[in-house]
């Protein structure tokens, strides 16, 4: 009976140690659980702390609109107003650019009086003509150019013609090119006239001069227009105005 009494108490002291040993190490885990959640809400403080960093100073070349107009500081606002000035002044320049162009090409090449229309048309109009042919040669072969230059390009040489506006108000428009086919070449002469209330020029002549032969009109206004009668009295030729 005494032995199984001091078999319990030593079952008793097992176990006690048992639990000592047990209590310091659930004590330290908790500790390093602490200092874990310690540890993860310090980068929340870097982060916060970050979010406080002052902004980029707005100047002419840096601003990119991110930020509001009331949160801008006198000399930001003046640097933003100036950029946007300049863009202003840009988008000005190039709206008036090809305004410019735009209007140069179209009195250049469709405008009732250009030079470059009217010379495509009487070219046309010499070679669908047959006395201008039979001299020059077949339509198709025929090539017109303006006056010789340096430059070997046929296309390159200038058109030789000039507008003027008399006393009436009437507009004169002359040009003169060469045309030149496997036959024989020419000169062309055209000479244009338009009124005030008119909106078209209106020949007046066209021609094909060809060395060694009369020369062709293709238009000649004052053969349309009627003779004025002419009375002769005392000797004097009086003319009908």
């Amino acid at each position: 009976m005494a032995a199984v009494a001091r078999a319990f108490q030593l079952a008793c002291r097992a176990r006690l140690k048992t639990l000592v040993q047990i209590t310091p190490t659930a004590q330290s885990s908790t500790k390093t659980a602490h200092r874990g959640y310690a540890t993860q809400s310090s980068p929340g403080a870097s982060t916060s702390s970050s979010t406080n960093t002052p902004r980029r100073a707005v100047t002419v070349t840096t601003d990119d609109g991110r930020y509001k107009w009331s949160d801008l500081s006198t000399r930001e606002k003046a640097a933003r107003s100036t950029q946007q000035s300049f863009n202003l002044a840009l988008v000005v320049a190039g709206a008036v650019g090809t305004l410019t162009v735009i209007y140069f090409l179209y009195q250049e090449l469709f405008a009732a009086d250009s030079k470059t229309r009217q010379f495509n048309h009487a070219v046309d109009r010499v070679k669908a003509d047959s006395r201008c042919t039979e001299l020059l040669g077949p339509a198709k072969e025929i090539r017109a150019y303006g006056e010789p230059t340096s430059n070997k390009w046929a296309r390159a040489r200038p058109l030789a013609h000039s507008v003027e506006v008399d006393k009436l108000g009437v507009t004169h428009f002359k040009m003169h090119f060469h045309v030149e086919g496997p036959k024989d070449a020419g000169v062309v002469s055209l000479h244009m006239t338009k009124g005030k209330g008119d909106e078209d020029l209106q020949y007046k002549y066209l021609s094909l001069n060809v060395k060694g032969h009369p020369t062709v009109y293709l238009e000649n206004a004052d053969e349309k227009s009627p003779k004025k009668a002419v009375a002769k009295m005392f000797g004097v030729q009086w003319r009908e105005s």
